[in-house]
């Protein structure tokens, strides 16, 4: 009964808090975006978006939490493991914010973006549903590596052979029609490994299907597919070296979505297969999927057209919070018990699907 009365008080500041919060986030959203069209026709518009949504999240489980101590007030017998088990998923949600912050720091004010905005019909035109992109191009049709090539050829023999590209030089690389086809390429392949995973775990899930449990190991076909995929012009298939690449800070991105992905699959699959029995084990796979999302939404393509950025993003966004979902809903599988274990248990994978269908669905043009 104690604990539950001081869950209550604390519960009541956190809300005069939050009412504080959002007063002063009205404040600034008038002076920062100025229109409703900088919502969605800006990144940083976007990004703020984005926050609302964390932090309607936010408050979805503190009203939740709000009512279990209403109950616990009333009957001394309800359980406070619930309460809990919210406060870690608001402690993550929390983690995300900050990373959506940084985000917004970098990006410009809606307001001083007059030109350079999206309309709706730009975002309507981008994300009308067409069929996926399954072939790729050729290396050599991207526009770095024929633009290196044209170096290469009217170098001398004995002079110094030019780089087309330099990473970390800050100097954005060419792009044409086949570097956007690349891209849609890798994110559509990617997105048919995804929803088949999503698939998998749903059918595992049913139990009537033992063999569903091995669906971690696509996400080693996706790493790998990735590592050689996401960056053609550095090491392996690019000249620049793996040592070199990193100066470049997308590369260093990349390459970290990789090493994530790598483990997450070997770890998960030991799981899922009772090579390691441990249960906190488990937990590696929400706070894995968790720590992804919200890398995401400080991510960007180097691009130096600010409308493509955004364009980008809106993608990226709802990509970030499929993610944040699949983590919680994990976490929340693992540690609660009951009905509510078993809802969760649903919601993951159903994220999952929806992450690869928002990836088919993924365009730059």
């Amino acid at each position: 009964m104690e604990h539950a009365l001081v869950g209550r008080r604390f519960s009541l500041l956190l809300v005069w808090t939050v009412a504080v919060l959002v007063a002063a986030g009205l404040v600034m959203a008038v002076d920062y975006i100025g229109s409703v069209e900088a919502i969605y026709g800006t990144a940083y518009g976007v990004m703020v978006a984005t926050k609302v949504v964390l932090l309607l999240a936010l408050l979805f489980f503190g009203a939740m939490n709000n009512r279990i101590l209403a109950r616990m007030t009333r009957d001394p017998a309800v359980s406070a493991l619930r309460v809990r088990r919210f406060a870690e998923v608001e402690i993550a949600i929390g983690f995300t914010v900050l990373f959506a912050a940084a985000s917004l720091t970098s990006q410009p004010p809606a307001v001083d973006l007059v030109t350079d905005r999206a309309s709706l019909a730009d975002i309507a035109e981008r994300f009308a549903p067409r069929w996926p992109r399954l072939t790729s191009p050729d290396r050599d049709e991207l526009a770095l590596f024929a633009l290196q090539a044209r170096l290469d050829a009217a170098a001398a023999k004995d002079a110094p052979r030019p780089q087309a590209y330099v990473p970390g030089e800050g100097t954005l690389p060419p792009r044409n029609a086949a570097d956007i086809a690349w891209s849609e390429y890798n994110h559509h392949l990617a997105g048919l490994l995804v929803l088949a995973i999503g698939l998998l775990a749903l059918i595992d899930r049913t139990g009537r299907a033992p063999w569903a449990r091995n669906w971690p190991l696509l996400f080693l076909l996706l790493g790998g597919f990735l590592w050689f995929k996401a960056d053609p012009e550095v090491w392996p298939l690019g000249d620049v070296g793996f040592w070199a690449s990193l100066r470049d800070p997308e590369v260093v991105q990349h390459r970290l979505f990789v090493l994530l992905i790598a483990g997450f699959a070997i770890f998960e699959w030991r799981v899922r297969t009772g090579r390691i029995t441990s249960p906190r084990a488990a937990l590696a796979f929400p706070l894995v999927v968790a720590l992804g999302a919200a890398l995401l939404l400080t991510h960007s393509h180097a691009l130096s057209n600010i409308k493509e950025q955004l364009l980008i993003e809106l993608s990226h966004v709802p990509l970030a919070l499929a993610g944040m979902t699949a983590g919680a809903a994990r976490w929340l599988e693992l540690r609660l018990d009951g009905p509510g274990s078993r809802v969760a248990g649903w919601v993951w994978p159903a994220a999952f699907v929806v992450v690869g269908v928002i990836l088919l669905a993924y365009r730059e043009a």
